[in-house]
């Protein structure tokens, strides 16, 4: 019978055994809106959080009456803004107007970022990614947790856990004394029309649920002081070194870590196919059992599942909502432009 998970709000910290994997590259953007320091660890959700969830709604009803086509004013009225003031919002959030920005939400810009799905995992191993490096000012680096450890739930593993603002919402992140091992979405980020994980006010404590169910036997301990840096590396901002570092810790099946690993070979500005990462891994008929894996990635927007695409350009599933799917990579777009 497992032993009752902790969750508390103090605990001296366990350290874990992990055995070191390879070491790869992730990329993230920088936010260069209002900047995240120790004060973001408060439980409110921050500016960045309130400017999405104004997009998130924009991008669901832009979606929902793509055959219509909605014009600026039709948008901002939605959303409950003048033009004026939804176009200022949209831009201090994506960096372009949105209308350059509807532009990344097309099947057309789907199949874009897949031109060379076949090859870009491929590719990522001959520039040499499999090693250390850096990518956009980030450096990212990751260990996988023994097959053990990953069978014993967690067990004699202590992670701290805090809720932040991020340019997708408030997000919640976990830590161990190794690195970061979740980074999930826990704000009211699905407009209606749009399926997917709840996370609203009461859904803070699902999103805590969800991410503790994958580690059922640790003692999670509320610290967003501790996990406050780790979330300025990703989206940048004060308090963020330069250049940014992570390390990342992998917890998953021997199956889950290899799909995890190859998602981080992903570059931005590409996309590839869940048929394509089951090929690179040498399991050419198992694409089902890779967008399961995909579905159970802890660690969202730093291991990046939001760029695996179905073949056809559709966007095929995301743990945390379509919406913010959408907004992610077209946020990403707007960076690399």
């Amino acid at each position: 019978m497992r032993p009752k998970q902790q969750i508390e709000r103090l605990s001296d910290s366990i350290g874990s055994d992990c055995a070191p994997g390879g070491v790869d590259i992730s990329e993230a953007g920088t936010w260069s809106g209002r900047g995240t320091t120790g004060a973001l660890a408060a439980a409110a959700p921050g500016a960045r959080a309130r400017d999405y969830s104004v997009v998130a709604k924009a991008i669901a009803y832009i979606t929902e009456h793509s055959t219509q086509q909605p014009g600026l004013e039709e948008i901002a009225r939605h959303v409950g803004l003048s033009a004026f003031h939804f176009q200022r919002l949209f831009t201090r959030w994506a960096g372009i107007s949105p209308k350059a920005f509807l532009q990344t939400l097309t099947v057309d810009h789907a199949r874009y970022l897949l031109r060379h799905s076949a090859s870009v995992l491929d590719t990522a191993y001959e520039v040499g990614l499999s090693g250390p490096g850096r990518l956009h000012d980030l450096f990212v680096s990751y260990e996988a947790m023994s097959p053990g450890d990953y069978k014993s739930g967690g067990s004699g593993l202590a992670m701290r856990y805090g809720y932040h603002d991020s340019p997708f919402g408030v997000c919640l992140a976990v830590v161990t004394e190794r690195g970061l091992a979740g980074l999930a979405f826990a704000d009211d980020h699905e407009p209606d029309g749009f399926a997917g994980h709840c996370a609203c006010e009461n859904g803070r404590a699902a999103a805590l649920a969800d991410m503790a169910g994958r580690w059922p036997n640790a003692q999670l301990v509320e610290d967003p002081v501790a996990t406050a840096p780790h979330v300025a590396a990703i989206f940048g901002g004060e308090g963020a070194e330069t250049p940014r570092k992570l390390d990342v810790v992998l917890i998953g099946t021997e199956f889950d870590v290899s799909v995890w690993r190859t998602l981080l070979r992903i570059p931005r500005g590409f996309a590839t196919s869940y048929s394509d990462i089951a090929r690179h891994i040498g399991r050419p008929g198992a694409a089902r059992a890779v967008g399961s894996a995909v579905g159970r990635n802890p660690v969202s927007f730093v291991v990046p599942c939001h760029r695996v695409l179905r073949k056809s350009g559709a966007l095929g599933g995301y743990h945390w909502g379509l919406a913010r799917k959408q907004a992610i990579i077209g946020w990403e777009a707007a960076v690399a432009a």
